[in-house]
């Protein structure tokens, strides 16, 4: 689980995992899931801007009811998606779980109750025992209990947290300029009820 601030590299970081994944292993599928389409299709050019990953290796899948979805899943390598997709694919038998070397997920402090990162890790475990997950978070939760749903959810065994005041982060960030202003509150209007 890797925790760090907006803006300091998780997409990086995420990039770099997968380009070693994509070299280490020449017939592994990874995954890169992310909560929204939005947020797919930031992060897929975001990825391959930082990487050489070929972008014919590459692909986005988004709908759901898309039909050449198995020629996809079979001829490509690196995958740009949201939880659902890959949750209903897996379902349908589309996806071969056994093929997933790596499983990057987004936003991963959403890892809780019945959501969608959780079942897909769920259902990838019944049938394979040898990939990884990279979970991303600038927010891992609100509470120990939170955080510790997350890591049992995506069985994450080690996590790196960086703030802005970090030892090796803190050389690389724009310093800030806080200034405080004190108002008094605006009288109140009597003519409104």
């Amino acid at each position: 689980l890797c925790a760090i601030p907006t803006g300091m590299g998780k997409t990086f970081i995420a990039s770099t995992v997968m380009l070693n994944y994509y070299r280490w292993f020449k017939e592994g599928k990874i995954i890169f899931m992310a909560p929204t389409r939005p947020l797919v299709a930031q992060q897929i050019q975001a990825c391959l801007g930082v990487t050489d990953i070929p972008s014919s290796d590459t692909a986005i899948l988004l709908d759901k009811t898309r039909k050449n979805r198995q020629v996809i899943w079979n001829d490509k390598r690196v995958f740009f998606t949201t939880p659902q997709v890959v949750e209903n694919d897996l379902k349908a038998g589309t996806l071969n779980p056994k093929e997933i070397v790596c499983l990057v997920i987004d936003e991963a402090h959403r890892a809780r109750g019945n959501y969608a990162y959780t079942n897909v890790v769920k259902f990838i475990d019944r049938f394979n025992t040898s990939y990884r997950v990279l979970a991303l978070t600038a927010t891992p939760a609100a509470d120990i209990e939170g955080v510790q749903e997350v890591v049992d959810n995506l069985h994450i065994s080690q996590i790196e947290i960086r703030t802005e005041e970090s030892i090796d982060i803190v050389k690389y960030m724009k310093r800030k300029e806080t200034c405080l202003l004190y108002t008094s509150p605006s009288p109140r209007d009597s003519t409104s009820s």
